[in-house]
């Protein structure tokens, strides 16, 4: 069998229960009265509606962009804050108490402080993404490089290594596994934070839009951005886990 009847093979294997569970749902609901359980015909009508007026298009991208901006930040300082605890012994003493403090507390909690201190332009909703984001990404770079073996070590001391060198030669891709693994997570993290933050005060955004259409009484347009919140964050999954197998080849194949 060639690579693209295994690639064929593997989209239908994944597709056909998600097909599968659309069809029950459109014969389910197609003679539903209840008006906060739309017929999934209306759900589809709604959104190209939403989507030939123009927007969607508008809310989906202001939506995009905060999640981009808010994720590489917290990426960019989850990764320096934690090769910088992860390499000092010292700094991981003094700040672990507060470290756990900050990861035990719902992010989701601090969108409307966040939001009432600065206001409701998008630059609230970026901070409070990318805030979340920092956590999984830091904590995950800290074990990360704290798992290097220390044999490793060893042999960059005795070589003489610099460390300009060992931090991007050694210590980075050693820990990179564990790096992607804490930037999946914040990638569903940002989603959620992008969604509560865009519902608590906003004027564009899916969150925004959701929340607009349920004070509006448009359930069909509310189940609508509801679900493509959903798809949007198994997109954004899926591309990532392509990047992540790209980026990790060496990782995966050793595996193998």
């Amino acid at each position: 069998m060639n690579a693209v009847a295994l690639r064929a093979r593997g989209v239908l294997e994944q597709a056909w229960l998600p097909i599968l569970l659309l069809a029950l749902w459109y014969v389910a609901s197609e003679s539903s009265t209840n008006p906060f359980f739309p017929p999934l015909s209306s759900i589809w009508a709604s959104f190209i509606t939403e989507l030939e007026s123009g927007r969607l298009a508008v809310n989906f991208w202001a939506s995009m962009r905060n999640i981009a901006v808010g994720l590489l930040a917290g990426v960019v300082v989850g990764v320096v804050v934690g090769v910088a605890i992860g390499r000092s012994r010292a700094l991981r003493t003094i700040l672990n108490p507060y470290l756990q403090f900050a990861r035990s507390v719902p992010q989701v909690a601090l969108v409307p402080i966040i939001i009432g201190a600065f206001g409701l332009s998008a630059l609230p909703k970026i901070w409070a993404i990318g805030f979340a984001c920092i956590w999984p990404v830091l904590l995950n770079t800290v074990d990360g490089i704290r798992a290097i073996d220390p044999g490793v070590r060893d042999m960059v001391r005795a070589y003489r290594i610099s460390t300009t060198r060992e931090l991007f030669k050694v210590v980075l891709p050693a820990a990179l596994p564990q790096i992607m693994a804490g930037i999946r997570i914040s990638l569903a993290v940002a989603v959620v934070v992008m969604v509560v933050s865009e519902i608590y005060g906003s004027t564009e955004g899916l969150g925004y839009f959701i929340n607009y259409t349920r004070g509006l009484f448009q359930p069909a347009a509310t189940w609508m951005g509801t679900l493509l919140v959903g798809f949007i964050g198994y997109l954004l999954s899926t591309l990532f886990l392509v990047v992540e197998k790209r980026a990790l080849y060496w990782y995966h194949a050793s595996a193998e």
